[in-house]
């Protein structure tokens, strides 16, 4: 929507295509960033809230009869008998144990039919104490909400489409607030909070938009790669361009849920680990658990440290630090024989898109650099909803019976703006949904809003501009 009351006709775009965007966008994106900004700020303490949720199975005692020395292979069959026809696809690397001192219960990921559960067996008693189906854990669930909406790939576009408008709608804002003719830094960088309702709100939309802008566009600049559409848009340009690589470290639409349960759920996000079903052990492959469980323990990788088995019987074993700090992150391949590392991968060899990629994915879950992070994440969010709220109060305020509502227009037709037509374009280049939703709004809005007195004058259109 472009266009407004006007006594002249107006050339597009100008100010007012900025005033109509802003607006539009806001009613369209708030309802998506109150959800997203909940779900964000649960996601952020993910590692806290999994570890509240498995504290039954993270202060073990003796459960039953100890097995001394339980290795673990013994601790993976285990897992795999309680989920008959099962195949192993991830194990996390368990705590060694002495006799019946185990502390904490081994994770063991297996499949079933396609579908992923997690095992939570006793290391010294070998007592299965819970399994649990991957996509069931409370945080894959938030993960759901958050990244799809749990609708899938269309809710992954859909989740995009709102991240794409919600760029415009902060670009647009950061135009609206620039100060021009304003006196003082009241109601520009701090909010007047005793000139009356309409100031308060005002303030508390702009003032806080402002302050919060820059975290904002990183934290919905770095959650693309996620998304369906832009992650495959992004795959396609590195292909272009030469910097394709065989596997990224991030999955993006259906593959997060395709891919979540094998590197232990912590896929969610992006996580690595071995992709498709798991396979049947042998005894040879058992005993080959050990020794690469054995060879890894030494290298102190971050946890959770992530084993999965070869494709084919005699193959090397993939080992993964899996940790949510993902510059800290190692990819390793073990011979199953010797329990030799025969390759490892630190975040150093990684392409350096691919860096640049992780150190925004790490930004946005909170865990780049510890606490800070996840308050910075979480006053952002806060942040969000304050500006969404505080924008929907002034809109249904100011809104007069029977309209929209959509800002009036200013007495003159201002003059085109070059650098708004090539700002538009960048976006449109780099936000393919917002380029496509953009341009089919406009062909509606010319071909069939305008032409129907009841919408056009709902929406304020008019025909001069």
């Amino acid at each position: 929507m472009t266009a407004i009351r006007s006594p002249t006709r107006a050339a597009w775009p100008d100010q007012r295509t900025v005033w109509r965007w802003h607006f539009y966008a806001g009613l369209f994106c708030a309802p998506f960033v109150i959800v997203l900004a909940a779900s964000g700020s649960i996601y952020l303490f993910k590692t806290e809230i999994e570890a509240w949720l498995d504290r039954d199975v993270d202060r073990l005692v003796a459960a039953g009869p100890a097995v001394a020395g339980a290795t673990v292979a013994e601790q993976t069959a285990a897992a795999l008998a309680a989920v008959p026809g099962s195949t192993l696809k991830t194990l996390e690397l368990p705590e060694p144990v002495a006799g019946a001192a185990a502390r904490r219960a081994t994770r063991v990921i297996v499949d079933r039919d396609g579908e992923a559960s997690r095992v939570y067996v006793h290391p010294a008693s070998l007592e299965i104490l819970k399994t649990v189906p991957e996509q069931e854990r409370f945080m894959r669930k938030i993960f759901r909400l958050h990244g799809e909406l749990w609708m899938g790939d269309r809710g992954s576009m859909l989740v995009e489409l709102a991240a794409s408008w919600t760029i415009v709608m902060i670009l647009t804002g950061l135009v609206l607030w620039w100060p021009r003719q304003a006196r003082g830094l009241a109601g520009v960088v701090y909010p007047r909070l005793g000139g009356g309702r309409r100031i308060f709100w005002r303030d508390m939309h702009a003032v806080t938009g402002v302050w919060i802008s820059g975290l904002a566009l990183a934290l919905l600049l770095s959650g693309l790669p996620w998304a369906k559409s832009w992650g495959n848009y992004f795959k396609l340009v590195r292909r272009l361009t030469g910097t394709a690589v065989t596997a990224q470290d991030w999955s993006n639409g259906g593959e997060s849920r395709r891919g979540a349960a094998d590197a232990g759920g912590h896929a969610g996000h992006g996580g690595g680990g071995r992709r498709g079903p798991g396979r049947d052990l042998s005894p040879e492959d058992l005993a080959a658990i050990d020794r690469v469980c054995s060879a890894v323990r030494p290298l102190g990788l971050d946890p959770p440290v992530l084993v999965a088995p070869p494709r084919k019987a005699g193959g090397d074993w993939s080992v993964k630090s899996d940790t949510a700090n993902r510059p800290r992150r190692v990819d390793l391949t073990v011979s199953g024989d010797t329990g030799a590392i025969e390759s490892r991968r630190d975040f150093r060899d990684k392409h350096v898109i691919d860096r640049i990629v992780a150190y925004g994915i790490a930004a946005h879950e909170g865990q780049l650099f510890g606490w800070p992070n996840q308050l910075l994440g979480l006053l952002t969010a806060m942040g969000l909803v304050l500006v969404s709220v505080s924008g929907i109060v002034m809109w249904w305020r100011r809104r007069p019976p029977g309209v929209l509502g959509a800002p009036p227009a200013p007495p003159v037709g201002p003059r085109r703006s070059f650098g708004l037509l090539a700002a538009i374009g960048a976006l449109a280049v780099y936000l393919p949904l917002f380029g496509v939703s953009l341009a089919a709004v406009l062909l509606l809005e010319w071909l069939v809003l305008r032409r129907v007195p009841a919408i056009r004058d709902w929406l304020g259109l008019d025909l001069s501009a």
